[in-house]
């Protein structure tokens, strides 16, 4: 029951902050983000989704409820080919950059989750992201400075090291924005 008891704890540490560093409730982050993809979604803009190991578990689990439960396009850059022939001709660390520079347009969506707000290849697609003007969302753990943090233009933080605990609430929040985009097309 411990692990438990800590993990809804940490629900309640939930750091959500915009794009000016301006501290939001997780719940008004998290309907505004539903909101924007709504609106995104009715001009043609899709969601991209990024994440390494249990992170990209998320992501790929994510696009699939958009894509199946909210009618929303979305896609996560996990293609075991794509990351093999990114990673082995231009390395690991623009395995998600370039295939944001080739595929995304304007206006797009992009959901960058990294437990640690440390990845190299995570912080280039975002940089990418930025340049082609998406919305981005970030989600991170471990060191309240990480780098990932400073780059959305709303941002998800928790306070804590361990990867269960960071993985389960970001997975939580996501399944909470796809949950209101479901309700908000209802």
């Amino acid at each position: 029951m411990e692990y438990f008891n800590e993990l809804s704890r940490l629900f309640k540490k939930i750091e959500a902050r915009d794009d000016q560093r301006k501290v939001l409730p997780a719940k008004k982050a998290i309907l505004r983000i539903s909101n924007l993809i709504i609106e995104k979604n009715k001009i043609g803009n899709k969601i991209i989704l990024i994440g390494n190991g249990g992170s990209a578990s998320i992501a790929s689990h994510i696009a699939i409820d958009f894509l199946k439960n909210a009618s929303i396009p979305a896609e996560a850059f996990n293609d075991a080919s794509l990351l093999t022939c990114i990673s082995n001709d231009l390395g690991y660390e623009y395995v998600f950059q370039k295939p944001i520079e080739m595929l995304g347009k304007e206006n797009d969506i992009l959901f960058s989750i990294s437990s640690s707000g440390a990845s190299r290849n995570i912080l280039n697609a975002t940089y990418a992201a930025r340049k082609k003007n998406f919305f981005i969302i970030t989600l991170s753990g471990f060191d309240k400075n990480n780098a990932l943090r400073a780059l959305g233009d709303l941002n998800f933080y928790l306070p804590s090291n361990s990867y269960g605990y960071v993985e389960i609430i970001h997975l939580a929040i996501c399944h909470a924005i796809v949950d209101n985009v479901i309700l908000g097309k209802a």
